[in-house]
């Protein structure tokens, strides 16, 4: 991107009010979080046979991203869930984690579709069915994420084993699997970004540099706000017991805040892009009459 492409996304993005809007993302990913999070531990679980051990896995990854208070009231909320629970808790949790995640995606369809300048012309059904499937899809794309991330020793030794690799395909695969959970998570990104907002079907891409704004955003403002809570972490002393909820909520704003704008980078190179192919026509058409013109001239 140009200078100027930055200074336009940094005006849309005001003139849209991005960050206001992520604030009301945050609301709903809190709501989804802890019921996504409980299903998540209970299918990746039984397909382990290993559930207690797979959330400790789960949550020790989950802190290299949340700052240490959240994680802390995360690993307190799942555990008392999880305990009160009874055996329909995975399809509770599943019912409840896909109207409030839907409900999510559908603010971020309202937040792209200012970005993009468009009107939904969706019907609210439609809409509504679009945002559960992105739900469902997303989270089988973090199940897929979070099997290679945690399991990705296992699946490259049983690889390995049933193929007759040797020991440098272990190796080649310790090292590929990051890129490979890095891709789901850039998959998510393109999808929200193709799907959430109302974009005629010749204007989806499965390669969109939002995406790797987005992710690349969200990975630094996550790392830079667990270094700044390291060393500035008053908000205990300001808040009391509320400290945890409100450094949790920043996060999920931060969250909101990479997606959002990822989305706005998207959508003024989608414009930029436009604009240069009606100039390029209008010159071509121009073109074109002088040399009509011209032949004409010559004709006399």
């Amino acid at each position: 991107m140009q200078k100027r492409d930055c200074k336009r996304v940094a005006k849309r993005v005001i003139d849209d009010d991005i960050f206001g809007r992520a604030a009301q993302l945050s609301y709903y990913f809190l709501l989804a979080l802890f019921p996504l999070l409980l299903v998540l531990i209970n299918i990746l679980g039984y397909m382990a046979q290993e559930g207690t051990a797979f959330r400790e896995k789960l949550l020790t990854y989950l802190a290299a991203l949340m700052p240490s208070s959240a994680i802390a009231l995360v690993r307190t909320t799942l555990t008392e869930i999880s305990e009160a629970s009874g055996s329909g808790k995975v399809s509770f949790g599943l019912l409840a984690a896909l109207w409030a995640a839907s409900n999510g995606m559908g603010a971020i369809s309202d937040t792209l579709n200012t970005a993009y300048n468009l009107r939904e012309r969706r019907p609210w059904w439609k809409v509504r069915i679009i945002s559960v499937c992105l739900t469902i899809a997303l989270a089988i794309l973090i199940l897929a994420a979070l099997a290679l991330v945690l399991y990705g020793g296992t699946i490259g030794e049983g690889l390995a084993a049933r193929f007759g690799f040797g020991g440098l395909f272990t190796l080649v695969w310790k090292i590929v699997q990051w890129p490979i959970a890095l891709g789901f998570v850039l998959t998510t990104f393109n999808l929200i970004y193709n799907f959430a907002p109302d974009l005629p079907r010749s204007e989806h891409s499965w390669i969109t540099p939002g995406a790797f704004i987005g992710v690349g955003l969200w990975l630094l403002v996550s790392f830079g706000f667990r270094a700044y809570l390291s060393f500035f972490d008053s908000y205990s002393v300001t808040y009391g017991s509320l400290g945890a909820v409100i450094v949790l909520m920043l996060w999920f704003y931060l969250t909101g805040v990479a997606i959002l704008i990822g989305g706005e980078v998207n959508s003024e190179l989608s414009r930029k892009k436009a604009q240069e192919k009606f100039s390029h026509r209008k010159a071509q058409k121009k073109f074109s009459h002088k040399k009509a013109q011209k032949a004409h001239r010559e004709d006399e």
